[in-house]
């Protein structure tokens, strides 16, 4: 059977048989389109993607026995998954790209952190997006296998995060009412406001402009964003001065690593190949 080719009004694909082809291009869907409001409220979206995945990145370096993540690792991988939100405005994905939380906890149940897993496994995505039938094959998969596999990756990435609860003191009344009260919001008001954007359909904060209505109900409608804020906040406010403080917040066991070139092992795991870190240093 040969193959021939078959143009859509979007983009062409390929038959052979059963199988059809179809490589995406930037800009299929048509030219871009810019509003104001509308970039202020995907700034939004992406800030609210960049809080879990600063979570996910610490939660990756911690089940991978690295080294503490030095602040240029995180500003790199920040700004390369800006780059990948772009690509996938040009290429029309309609959503944009974060930190896989579920990969994190993957990480932590298989404990194999290798690259190499995660090259094999890009290979295999570029694979099942060209090719479609095979991708139906895992799209196909029954839902409650994929609800038992993130009770799973979500458990490991929140037992991640508050294992390093274990370096504050939990007998103190303040760490103890930021953890509760953080935790407690950052339940309940995205409870809240995805419930009334389920029953009404719009959210809590309705007015003439729907892209101020996005900059304020998205980022209220992230657990990880309401809650990591409220701690970060009153962390930082409620009785930061007092000397005795200071241990009840763990910061004296951080100190050992504000040098992150103190440990050789820093740049062992986060060094780039092909001379990359001449250019997105490591440490």
């Amino acid at each position: 059977m040969a193959w021939y080719r078959v143009m859509t009004s979007t983009a062409p694909y390929w038959n052979y048989g059963l199988f059809r082809i179809r490589i995406p291009y930037p800009f299929q869907w048509g030219a871009p389109t810019f509003d104001a409001g509308e970039a202020f409220a995907m700034m939004m979206a992406s800030f609210v993607a960049l809080v879990e995945s600063t979570g996910a990145f610490m939660a990756v370096s911690r089940y991978a026995s690295a080294t503490p993540m030095p602040p240029s690792v995180l500003s790199r991988g920040v700004g390369w998954q800006g780059v990948a939100i772009l690509l996938s405005g040009l290429f029309g994905t309609a959503n944009g790209s974060s930190v896989s939380v579920e990969n994190a906890g993957l990480l932590a149940l298989t404990r194999v952190g290798s690259r190499r897993v995660v090259q094999i496994a890009a290979g295999f995505m570029i694979f099942f997006s060209i090719l479609g039938k095979f991708g139906a094959v895992f799209a196909s998969i029954p839902a409650p296998i994929f609800a038992a596999l993130y009770c799973l990756f979500f458990a490991y990435v929140g037992a991640g995060g508050l294992s390093l609860l274990q370096f504050c003191n939990l007998n103190s009344f303040r760490t103890m009412f930021i953890l509760g009260f953080s935790i407690f919001m950052g339940l309940s008001v995205p409870q809240y406001f995805n419930e009334y954007t389920a029953i009404k359909g719009y959210g809590p904060v309705h007015t003439g402009g729907r892209w101020f209505n996005d900059i304020v109900n998205v980022p209220f409608s992230s657990e990880a964003f309401v809650a990591g804020c409220v701690a970060y906040f009153l962390d930082n406010t409620l009785h930061r001065r007092d000397s005795s403080i200071r241990k009840d917040r763990g910061k004296h066991w951080w100190d050992k690593f504000r040098s992150f070139k103190g440990d050789t092992r820093s740049e062992e795991f986060y060094s780039l190949p092909f001379n990359l870190n001449k250019y997105f240093p490591s440490v």
